[in-house]
């Protein structure tokens, strides 16, 4: 009786795997929070040697605070009910808390750590012991006690670096976020109790799937918004005018090869899967690359709409031509995720970019984008090459595949 009353908070087999209105409701607050990562990111342009490194580290270790917040309750959304009031009122609370770090990331590294970790450390340490009482009893209520006690274990670090020397917040946050996340990656293993293997966790895959492509297109209009900004706070010109329509197309042409087949099969391919933990992991991973490309890329933008045929500094390299690389990667690890296979069109374009990025160094930053935005062209179009000749694949991870020994869990 004592775990039926808890198992009232579970997601049924009739719910319905669309995101709900408080979720999409709850993604604003993360648009907040990747345009002030994204203007961590432009605010590097002008650095150089250790003071871009440093920069770009801090800047990462930011966005991948708020990756671990936002995966942490979508995951919560796929196994519980959201339309109970409890969870109704996690995923609200957890709101006003991303939106606090997303107001203090600008400076959260300086004078606004302590405001940034008590944020993060309320999701992370007080929000799972909120799940676990509302659980009552029930056998799922010992992996949000695990989630709480590996939290509390690293919140001694993300204390220190916040309220210690400056020079100390770096290395210290490092190793507390190196915690949380090898934490996840373990299953939280506590003494006695084990490992919840998240692998093997019963989840809403299609609900999984369908946020995880609603957070890329979160991303993706922000790079639409910093590409609208930045022209229309500029002096209009020809040249800038011609770097706003490449950065535009490169944004569709992201949009493209990403919903081509395996984005668009994502939710079909969770929804399929014998173990959608699995394969709900390995999308969660990748589509942090995703969206951390999407990002990286915006901010090439904005350096080639403000100087179009500016000198060339090899800074901007990693903007215009590391974004789209790095979503490249991404694409190849997903479609190696829902169909088994490394894509030949990502490779060459992978290949492509690589080969090109050290010519493009000396030349300007339009010509950069204009040759990322032909290259991403091409993948495109081999693409639907391929799509043309080929029957329509079907769903084949060997990710989510049960293998012997393996059994899901009711973790």
């Amino acid at each position: 009786m004592v775990a039926g009353r808890g198992a009232g908070l579970l997601r049924p087999a009739t719910s319905s795997g669309r995101a709900t209105f408080l979720e999409l409701f709850f993604d604003l607050a993360f648009v907040v929070a990747l345009t002030q990562v994204s203007h961590r990111f432009a605010d590097l342009r002008s650095d150089t040697g250790w003071t871009l490194v440093t920069g770009l580290g801090r800047t990462l270790l930011l966005f991948l605070a708020l990756w671990l917040i936002w995966s942490h309750t979508t995951w919560i959304t796929s196994r519980y009910e959201p339309e109970r009031s409890t969870i109704q009122a996690v995923v609200v609370g957890t709101m006003f808390a991303a939106l606090v770090m997303a107001v203090t990331l600008p400076r959260a590294m300086e004078e606004r750590a302590l405001p940034f970790t008590v944020a993060y450390l309320m999701v992370m340490v007080v929000r799972p012991l909120v799940v676990a009482a509302a659980l009552r009893g029930h056998p799922r209520r010992l992996v949000p006690f695990r989630l709480a006690a590996w939290s509390a274990l690293s919140a001694p670090l993300w204390l220190v670096g916040a309220l210690g020397p400056d020079r100390l917040r770096l290395p210290l946050w490092a190793a507390a976020l190196a915690v949380d996340y090898l934490a996840w990656a373990l299953g939280w293993p506590l003494p006695r109790l084990g490992a919840a293997a998240v692998g093997r966790w019963r989840i809403t895959g299609e609900h999984l799937a369908e946020r995880h492509q609603q957070m890329f297109l979160v991303a993706l209009g922000e790079s639409i918004l910093v590409i609208g900004v930045v022209f229309g706070g500029v002096d209009y010109s020809a040249e800038r005018a011609a770097a706003f329509g490449v950065a535009f197309t490169t944004s569709a042409l992201l949009w493209r090869i990403y919903f081509h087949r395996a984005g668009r099969l994502l939710n079909e391919a969770l929804g399929r899967a014998r173990l959608p933990g699995r394969l709900g992991t390995a999308s969660e991973r990748t589509h942090g690359l995703i969206v951390l490309s999407v990002l990286v890329t915006a901010v090439g933008y904005e350096l080639v709409i403000a100087e179009p045929f500016g000198p060339p500094r090899p800074t901007w390299l990693l903007f215009v031509v590391g974004g789209p690389v790095l979503f490249l990667v991404a694409r190849v690890r997903l479609d190696y995720a829902i169909f088994g296979r490394v894509p030949g069109s990502g490779m060459i374009g992978l290949v492509v970019l690589l080969l090109v990025t050290a010519a493009l160094a000396r030349w300007s930053p339009m010509v950069g984008l204009s040759a990322v935005a032909g290259v991403l062209a091409l993948v495109a179009l081999l693409d639907a090459v391929r799509s043309r000749r080929r029957p329509r694949e079907d769903f084949a991870s060997p990710i989510a595949r049960e293998t012997p020994g393996s059994r899901e869990s009711e973790a």
